[in-house]
């Protein structure tokens, strides 16, 4: 019996001594994990993270309830018992003139007070442009004024400088400066401007009026002898520049075209 005691007495210890190593071991052993854990810089991010979403959720509260207030502080100065008394008279409105009707008056006194003027195109609308596009605006800005009054279907005298260098002397004449800009629009022999005026007129309506005593042409009418060019190459020396004198037997220079060999076109700029 002192013997099953005593082998009964040692398997305990010996089973106690196991479990209170393996748990003092797993304990040792876990503890350095649990420290990583809690010392790792994701799980401070983590931590971190997660304070900062509720703090931002806190001022969205906040915020909701501010807006709250405002609306509801709104709606109490609107109530029927916060309203003003019917002896209260409002504050008259006074009604500016819109920056159209501003821009079309500036526009209309412009025209009618024009200082300069093109003789001998009392009856028509002279268009000084471009038709190379060397320069980029500048052909953008003819090409627009162009397309404006052919909208209007309206005939325009087209003085195109670089078909006819004249152009360009009379132009410099007219304005009296050397270097001028294209286009350049006289109306009722009136000078008018250029892109900038003519897209503005038409913008507010001011072109329309003026333009409204000119004849109309046929919708989609082009010219048939120069097709809208407004030149067609020399009848007397077929656009060579040079005739042959037989009084002199020498060649000479065409005294009808221009210096490309051009003429207007009967047709349409007769």
């Amino acid at each position: 019996m002192e013997d099953s005691k005593a082998k009964s007495s040692s398997g305990s210890l010996f089973f106690n001594r196991s479990f209170t190593m393996n748990s003092t071991a797993a304990a040792e052993s876990n503890s350095p994990k649990f420290h990583l854990l809690l010392n790792s810089p994701s799980s401070l991010n983590r931590a971190a993270s997660i304070s900062r979403f509720y703090n931002s959720f806190d001022s969205v509260k906040g915020k909701v309830k501010k807006l709250c207030n405002l609306f509801e502080s709104a709606k109490s100065s609107s109530s029927p018992s916060n309203l003003a008394s019917p002896k209260e008279t409002s504050p008259k409105v006074v009604l500016r003139p819109s920056k159209s009707i501003a821009y079309s008056s500036s526009f209309s006194l412009s025209f009618n007070n024009s200082p300069i003027r093109l003789p001998g195109t009392e009856d028509r609308i002279v268009v000084y442009l471009t038709s190379l596009r060397g320069i980029r605006r500048t052909y953008e800005d003819c090409y627009a004024v162009k397309m404006i009054f052919r909208g209007f279907r309206v005939w325009v005298d087209e003085r195109d400088i670089s078909m006819d260098a004249a152009y360009k002397k009379e132009l410099q004449s007219v304005l009296k400066e050397k270097t001028v800009s294209l286009p350049q629009v006289f109306i009722k022999g009136k000078y008018v401007g250029g892109a900038d005026v003519i897209k503005s007129m038409f913008e507010v309506g001011e072109l329309a009026k003026i333009l409204d005593g000119f004849p109309r042409r046929q919708p989609g009418f082009v010219c048939q002898g120069c097709g809208d060019v407004r030149f067609v190459p020399c009848w007397n020396c077929s656009g060579s520049r040079k005739v042959f004198d037989e009084d002199e037997e020498l060649p000479k220079r065409c005294l009808e075209c221009n210096e490309n060999g051009l003429i207007r076109c009967p047709d349409c700029c007769s």
